[in-house]
């Protein structure tokens, strides 16, 4: 089991995972890929043809490329998860660090996106909720409107499973079901949380 699948309650599971997009590291990646290019020539040219230059090339050429490889670890750890109950904000790559935005307190969720994140499809996300963080901004998330999308497909459905949960004890099972089955067709439920909602209502029916 992964950390994030630690972080998860009973019941909860994963509707969506999303990163920020690359253009976040291109900067990064250029930079230090162009200095351990820097110095591969400049250590050429000082010292050519001795053992001694490629010892020391090699230990120059490990600052831009461990600080390359520490930036894309930090990138790929830097995770952004949508569950039936919550948004997660996870990143640290040996130290963790998360936060959570529960769906029944999100109000709203505004999308930004410039010219050039329409073209390379990236944008920033404001989850605006009555809690007390108010405003959790995501910057230049990859795929926004999909990400914008199944947040609020999650939350209508959270609410929806709530009332059909919340109706008269020993109501009607059938008409339950068939509601579920209207958020299966809109998207907003999938298929498996359809299925095993639909088979806890038959429980509740048998039983």
């Amino acid at each position: 089991m992964g950390y994030l699948e630690s972080l998860l309650g009973g019941r909860e599971v994963i509707a969506l995972k999303a990163r920020r997009h690359g253009v976040v590291i291109l900067r990064t990646v250029l930079l230090n890929s162009l200095l351990a290019a820097l110095i591969a020539v400049l250590v050429a040219l000082l010292f050519p043809m001795t053992g001694g230059a490629s010892l020391l090339g090699l230990l120059l050429w490990a600052l831009p490329l461990g600080a390359l490889l520490r930036d894309l670890l930090l990138w790929w750890n830097e995770i952004y998860v949508i569950t039936n109950r919550r948004v997660i904000q996870l990143e640290g790559i040996i130290h963790k660090h998360s936060i959570d935005s529960s769906l029944e307190k999100v109000n709203d969720v505004v999308l930004d996106q410039s010219i050039l994140g329409r073209l390379l499809n990236y944008g920033d996300v404001q989850i605006l909720t009555a809690s007390e963080m108010g405003i959790n901004r995501i910057e230049k998330v990859g795929a926004p409107v999909r990400f914008k999308t199944s947040m609020l497909n999650q939350k209508e459905a959270l609410g929806a499973l709530e009332a059909i949960q919340a109706g008269p004890a020993g109501g009607d099972i059938p008409s339950m079901i068939e509601k579920l089955d209207d958020l299966r067709r809109r998207g907003i439920l999938t298929p498996e949380e359809f299925e095993r909602e639909k088979q806890e209502l038959l429980a509740k029916l048998g039983s």
